[in-house]
């Protein structure tokens, strides 16, 4: 508890001075740390994949993985694939793409909720309604244009051109946007309805490290 406290008071007194940069900073942590949960989830699938049998019905991490890669299957009765299908070493350079889309959105995402706090004040006697329509605004606006960069930034930095972008949205652009709004409508009422505004992008980012991790999952999982 101490030791939190004392990285709230650390947070808040650098968002006092640089809110904007504080947020680009802490978006690129979490972004880092979300794509390394979900390349490590990766290889555990993989390894699970090599072993003789296959995925055992168990492995709920594993199995959940590889349907996100059902286009790509290891041929029949290949227990061990040869090295071209083995997991990679750690990608770094997808790492550092990861972490510079959060740190160029940040700023985005920054003022975009401060239009929101303006636009639908939430106050005493008023909290559930503003709160609904931060919510309804975000996912109908904010969200399918956030998706859509992330796919684009995400293809043209692994040097994709305009066929790959057209071919990442044909394949995994609505999928997405359907987990989406699965799961983001309930994650913004609390965040809009409770936590303070200087904690609401961070508290995105840190409830978003496992949806990251899908985005990179489903991301990579387009690669040939």
């Amino acid at each position: 508890m101490a030791i939190s406290s004392r990285l709230i008071a650390k947070f808040n007194s650098y968002y006092a001075e640089r809110p904007i940069l504080t947020i680009m900073i802490t978006n690129a942590v979490l972004g880092g740390i979300a794509d390394t949960v979900a390349q490590s989830l990766t290889a555990i699938s993989q390894k699970a994949v090599r072993q003789p049998g296959g995925v055992s019905k168990d492995d709920f991490i594993a199995i959940e993985i590889q349907e996100l890669d059902k286009k790509n299957p290891y041929p029949a009765g290949e227990l061990i694939p040869s090295s071209k299908h083995l997991p990679p070493p750690f990608d770094f350079e997808r790492l550092t793409r990861f972490m510079s889309y959060g740190f160029i959105m940040a700023p985005v995402q920054f003022h975009w909720f401060a239009f929101l706090s303006g636009a639908f004040p939430i106050t005493k006697t008023s909290g559930t309604a503003p709160a609904l329509k931060r919510v309804a605004l975000d996912q109908l606006m904010f969200a399918p244009i956030g998706l859509a960069c992330f796919f684009t930034f995400m293809t043209v930095a692994e040097g994709g051109g305009r066929r790959a972008v057209a071919r990442k949205f044909q394949d995994v652009y609505l999928p997405a946007l359907k987990a989406n709004f699965i799961i983001w409508p309930a994650v913004q009422i609390l965040n809009f309805r409770v936590i303070p505004i200087q904690f609401q992008i961070p508290f995105v980012s840190t409830i978003g490290i496992a949806w990251t991790a899908y985005l990179s999952l489903t991301n990579s999982s387009d690669e040939v």
